[in-house]
């Protein structure tokens, strides 16, 4: 396995170039080729999505990856009707759950966010129209998205509002890092750098992707 430190790039034993943030880890490369950035219009899926960015928050993502299949199993697939009806008794059952990150603010948003994107469904028709109305217009973004300029992108314009606007709404743990992490994860922005493998197969998935309305 070879590194282009300058470019942010891992060359793999397939001989393949991929972002580097993978550090060759099979769960996490797997990760990197099959779904960062992949566009994702459906409802429960997104949820999952920006919960789990939310308690990533702290940690480390691949700390999070690694326990998704029990977050799953703890917030019923993260489907937000069952998620709303949680109880305090499904807190204290979250809380002795070795198998995910067990911190009461966290698990008490998954079930407070789980209310407001009822609520947002209810606007808006659904929760991928909702998020799907932030993504920012193709000439703001790079054409070109080398390392120098990735390592810049913790945040951006689209992620500030998007973060504003759930806050006022009365979802938590939602600020501007986290939203745009969960961006690049659900494949509003392309942030696979120039050489990585997948690049261009996300960018033509992006162009054929209906957006939600």
């Amino acid at each position: 396995m070879a590194s282009d430190d300058e470019m942010g790039l891992i060359q793999g034993d397939d001989g393949l170039y991929r972002c580097s943030w993978h550090g060759g880890l099979e769960d996490y490369r797997r990760y990197h080729d099959e779904e960062w950035g992949q566009p994702v219009g459906g409802d429960i899926r997104l949820f999952e999505k920006i919960c789990l960015e939310g308690f990533q928050a702290g940690l480390s993502w691949l700390t999070i990856l690694r326990k998704r299949e029990s977050f799953r199993a703890a917030f019923a697939g993260f489907d937000f009707e069952r998620v709303a009806d949680f109880t305090e008794e499904d807190v204290e059952r979250c809380l002795l759950d070795k198998g995910i990150v067990r911190h009461r603010k966290k698990i008490e948003s998954v079930i407070n966010n789980a209310k407001r994107a009822l609520e947002l469904r209810s606007e808006f028709g659904s929760l991928a129209a909702y998020v799907w109305r932030y993504e920012a217009a193709a000439d703001t973004r790079p054409e070109h998205l080398d390392y120098a300029v990735a390592r810049t992108f913790t945040t951006s314009p689209e992620s500030v509002a998007m973060s504003k606007d759930l806050k006022k709404r009365g979802w938590s743990f939602v600020g501007p890092t986290t939203i745009y992490a969960f961006m690049q994860s659900m494949g509003m922005v392309n942030d696979h750098l120039e050489g990585c493998c997948r690049r261009a197969p996300v960018e033509q998935a992006r162009a054929v992707f209906p957006r939600p309305k």
